[in-house]
């Protein structure tokens, strides 16, 4: 039975509020390593280290050292050094214990395009793009209202008539300033492709979370909430409700997408777990599924959909949160502990969770307390 809080007397009591890493988990894994020049072995100080879409980060010693705390389970940690190039390595709870050693090499020196026909790039992308753009990465939802981009002007918009396609790019993070749940992001961004043929928007990209400061024990009170509320029913809720076999006890069911004439229909599965070819790897603590059909849908039963979703998606249910996970390949895919999911490539999101971008993301060293809360 999934335990409900009550967020009445929330804002009257006072309360510690600080970076969500190992000291609010119990259980933690270390990982240490080495950052070198390429060909030369020469240490390179003060390279960046993070455990990407976190709020874990760390820069290498005179020696090119590091060590990086991290709650138990999987994370993607690139290695940067102005310069170089940025490398990245994959790490587990499997990683402690042993140095990990990373090598950078220089990056090319890059000819200037003096050519504007040959960039494509278009000089007034942020006025004629902007707010779609916005729209489409930070989202709609209440929490977009309190999350902006600082640096806009990195923002570069190229539109292919040929193929009605957007597409934007950007060769620095993104600075978004995220209010609503207290955190700064530096977003890197590979792309944003918009194809108005499907209506259809994809990003890609690499967040790396840090907290917002504030003294004020109210506004730590409602982003401690808002954290809560934008958990609740996402996918990183519902991975770790996957690896931990919580599904029913966290408020999800799990249906087969079939076809039913010219209309999709969801099918409850007797066992969620079969459906979704649950298997548990206990010498690695991850869990990897290979479901059998591409689509699953995925019904998150304790909350409604958002007001402004209802009335932008009239043809969407209104009593649940209804998503679909959409599997582009036939190889399994693996689930850490902490809700990390990889080949992140391989999953396509539609409906309600597609709904949450930016301004609703949450770092994967992200704790749920609420979950100590009685009824």
């Amino acid at each position: 039975m999934k335990k409900y809080k009550s967020y009445l007397l929330l804002v009257m009591v006072a309360f510690v509020f600080g970076t969500q890493t190992m000291q609010a988990q119990s259980s933690y894994y270390i990982i240490t390593g080495k950052v070198l020049q390429e060909g030369t072995g020469q240490p390179l100080q003060a390279a960046s280290v993070v455990a990407q879409q976190t709020t874990i980060g760390t820069a290498t010693d005179a020696e090119g050292r590091f060590r990086l705390a991290l709650p138990n389970g999987g994370y993607d940690v690139s290695v940067s050094f102005t310069g170089y190039q940025v490398m990245e390595r994959r790490v587990n709870n499997t990683d402690a214990g042993q140095e990990i050693l990373f090598e950078l090499s220089p990056k090319e020196k890059e000819l200037t395009a003096v050519s504007v026909v040959a960039s494509g790039e278009l000089k007034n992308g942020w006025e004629k793009y902007g707010s779609f753009f916005l729209d489409e990465f930070i989202g709609k939802t209440e929490n977009s209202r309190q999350c902006r981009i600082l640096n806009t002007q990195d923002l570069k918009f190229y539109f292919s008539r040929k193929r009605n396609r957007l597409k934007v790019m950007a060769d620095v993070p993104l600075e978004v300033q995220n209010e609503a749940l207290g955190y700064t992001i530096k977003y890197t961004l590979d792309s944003f492709v918009h194809e108005y043929a499907s209506g259809v928007s994809l990003f890609t990209g690499y967040p790396v979370f840090e907290e917002m400061k504030t003294d004020s024990t109210n506004i730590k009170a409602q982003w401690k909430l808002r954290r809560e509320l934008a958990y609740e029913g996402s996918i990183l809720h519902f991975m770790r409700a996957l690896y931990s076999r919580s599904l029913d006890d966290e408020g999800f069911d799990v249906q087969v997408m079939t076809k039913a004439g010219n209309r999709d229909t969801a099918l409850r599965a007797k066992d969620p777990y079969a459906l979704l070819g649950y298997h548990k790897n206990d010498s690695l603590n991850t869990v990897s599924i290979q479901p059998q059909s591409p689509d699953i849908a995925v019904i998150y039963t304790i909350e409604k959909p958002a007001i402004a979703y209802i009335k932008g998606n009239p043809g969407q249910p209104k009593d649940i949160q209804f998503s679909v996970i959409g599997f582009l390949s036939k190889d399994p895919v693996t689930i850490e502990q902490n809700g990390f999911y990889y080949e992140q490539s391989d999953i396509i999101l539609r409906n309600y969770w597609t709904w949450e971008k930016i301004a609703d993301m949450l770092p994967y060293d992200y704790i749920d307390t609420s979950a100590e809360a009685t009824d």
